[in-house]
């Protein structure tokens, strides 16, 4: 009896210690993967410090002025979600972008708010700095009120 209980626990152990955290899957050089990381951040795990790391001394500072991660998502962003999946959107995707040193790309976000299913798109600016991406500019929303 002994032996199945260690068994069984050790079995455990080895599957809990095999689950990956939730990163986005890519390549991690690409301005796409460096967005979506961006936005997870704010978002999923609302975690204004880890979205820093990846945008300009200028978007820093603006973030930096709402305090709050849910404070810049909710007044400069202009969405809500209660949990949200992100995805670059491929569909305008160009080669001469992405090996450049500017960046434009364009995500999707699917998600809910208050137990309402939610879509909707945004398009970010980013820059090449010693070969890492940083968002300099979230574009606003063209058919916001």
């Amino acid at each position: 009896m002994k032996l199945i209980h260690t068994i069984l626990v050790t079995l455990c152990l080895i599957l809990v210690g095999c689950v990956e955290e939730d990163k986005p899957r890519g390549d991690e050089d690409t301005p796409g993967y460096t967005a979506t990381i961006y936005f997870d951040a704010l978002y999923n795990k609302n975690n204004m410090d880890l979205a820093l790391e990846h945008v300009t001394p200028r978007l820093a500072r603006i973030m930096r002025s709402y305090g709050t991660a849910s404070q810049f998502t909710r007044n400069l962003v202009n969405m809500r979600f209660d949990e949200v999946t992100i995805e670059v959107d491929m569909t305008n995707e160009s080669l001469r972008e992405q090996y450049g040193d500017n960046a434009k790309v364009n995500l999707v976000f699917t998600g809910y708010f208050n137990g309402e299913k939610v879509d909707d798109m945004r398009s970010v600016q980013m820059l090449r700095k010693k070969g890492k991406w940083y968002i300099d500019k979230i574009n606003p929303d063209p058919f916001a009120r």
